[in-house]
């Protein structure tokens, strides 16, 4: 059943961190946090140099995470010393993973092998990751019409496909892409980067809505930062939060202030409760079908 197990019983509080930020070690025990406050999936943000889907706060956590030495080999490393129950998604860009397997092979021949790469494509990165525990990939810059051998190497390893939909969403590419995610989709709830905001936009319902014809979970992402935001997107029909930005913004501030690893996890653990908790008020709002 994949991803959408964590779909199943109530509404998923989905979070995102960067591996490695601000350091291996920390970043490890903020993961964990996560998990301890009651995620049900959690992204785990490989970082790439040029990160197009994200706002300033996140770019800043891919900042510290690759001065940190954040590396895909050093994210599967990670992926292993987690010590968490829950799912794991690896969102990156398609760049990193289609070049996994050239690097390898430059590795163990000294040599670049440009022709490797064109003919695995990103077959070696989704067998590493699945091999490692990951059980998806968020690929941001992705088309759904180019997504076909990632697609097909993640139904060979068993692992989902989330694709990103924005409020622009529709037609074609729309159906493009709900013919090939699993897992569940994830929802855009407005326009922009990613970042933290105070009020909830009113185009997710109408995103939510667009989606009902198909029969996977829907998370809604993008701007939310408290309880009372992911209450209010769960009573509107999203089946999980998916919440980043808020929960990097803790690990900046616990950086920038010299705060103690314990303090900083602390926090990420009661915001992440909250989160959790507000989803699963917004499921108890939603009416109840008519019985017959």
């Amino acid at each position: 059943m994949g991803l959408e197990r964590a779909f199943a019983d109530e509404p998923a509080f989905v979070p995102y961190l960067a591996a490695g930020d601000p350091n291996y070690e920390d970043s490890l025990a903020y993961v964990e946090a996560l998990a301890e406050g009651g995620a049900d999936v959690i992204e785990l943000g490989l970082p790439f140099s040029e990160p197009i889907a994200e706002g300033k706060t996140i770019q800043d956590a891919i900042v510290r995470s690759l001065e940190s030495g954040m590396t895909p080999d050093r994210f599967f490393e990670f992926v292993e010393d987690l010590d968490v129950d829950v799912p794991l998604v690896c969102m990156t860009y398609y760049n990193l993973i289609y070049q996994y397997g050239d690097s390898e092979s430059r590795s163990d021949s000294g040599t670049a092998s440009g022709d490797t790469a064109s003919q695995e494509g990103p077959r070696p990165f989704v067998e590493k990751a699945a091999e490692v525990g990951i059980e998806g990939f968020v690929v941001p810059d992705l088309p759904a019409e180019e997504a076909g051998p990632l697609r097909e190497a993640c139904d060979e390893f068993g692992l989902d496909l989330v694709f990103i939909v924005a409020p622009t969403t529709r037609g074609d590419r729309l159906e493009r892409m709900m013919e090939q995610v699993s897992g569940y989709v994830y929802v855009q709830a407005r326009l922009g980067v990613t970042g933290a905001r105070d009020d909830v936009d009113d185009a997710t319902e109408a995103s939510l809505a667009r989606l009902s014809d198909w029969d996977v979970p829907k998370a809604v992402g993008f701007g939310i930062k408290t309880g009372e935001h992911a209450e209010e997107i769960v009573a509107a029909g999203a089946d999980g939060v998916i919440v980043g930005s808020a929960l990097v913004d803790i690990v900046a501030e616990g950086h920038e202030d010299g705060d103690s690893t314990e303090a900083v996890a602390d926090r990420l653990e009661s915001l992440a409760r909250e989160l959790k908790q507000g989803a699963v008020r917004g499921a108890q709002e939603r009416p109840q079908p008519e019985r017959t």
